[in-house]
């Protein structure tokens, strides 16, 4: 029998090779480990991105200064009740979807004038979402929708106010995300009082 060396050294015996050895490592290889999390690790973010003090600071610091000009205690935009019927393994895509509209809706508009490190804090939750962009929610989509929609017409009935309000629970969004999509979440979200 030919060894390897030489099998490899003419067309028909590197042919076989490939077929014999390296197909079949091929083939395994993107496939899924057995017990290995499937479609939702692009749900995941590093924990680094929330421990930077800078960014952290500017968010909170943000938060604060809406926070003092925000006229209605009695709603929440940002809170559990955004988990609604949401199994866990989609709680990372929600808030992604959720970033996204603080981002869009908020952030971006102009409001940009009037606080401090608005477009600091919103490139920083950008890029979040952008790392996210293969996050996928799995099962019926119907519950997520639902929540979102609700938060965009609390955030509307509100007003300008909606948008103080938004801009004052950041602190909150920056830690419900942390908790939904990084590798280790902590159980439910900081409590915030008014």
């Amino acid at each position: 029998m030919a060894s390897l060396h030489t099998l490899a050294n003419s067309f028909p015996g590197w042919a076989f090779f490939c077929c014999c050895c390296c197909l079949p490592l091929l083939l395994t290889s993107s496939l899924p480990l057995k017990g290995a999390p499937g479609a939702h690790h692009a749900c995941r973010l590093r924990k680094i991105h929330f421990q930077q003090p800078y960014i952290r600071n500017r968010t909170y610091t943000l938060a604060k200064t809406a926070s003092a000009s925000d006229k209605d205690t009695d709603n929440r935009l940002i809170g559990q009740q955004l988990f609604v019927n949401i199994r866990e393994n989609n709680r990372c895509y929600m808030m992604k979807r959720v970033v996204e509209l603080v981002v869009k809706d908020v952030l971006l508009t102009e409001v940009k004038s009037q606080y401090p490190y608005v477009e600091e804090v919103a490139q920083f939750l950008a890029s979040l979402t952008s790392e996210l962009s293969s996050c996928q929610f799995s099962g019926k989509r119907d519950h997520i929708e639902k929540n979102l929609e609700q938060m965009k017409n609390k955030m509307e009935q509100l007003g300008d106010n909606g948008k103080t309000k938004a801009i004052g629970e950041l602190d909150l969004l920056f830690d419900y995300m942390e908790n939904a999509c990084t590798d280790a979440p902590k159980k439910g979200g900081n409590k915030k009082k008014n």
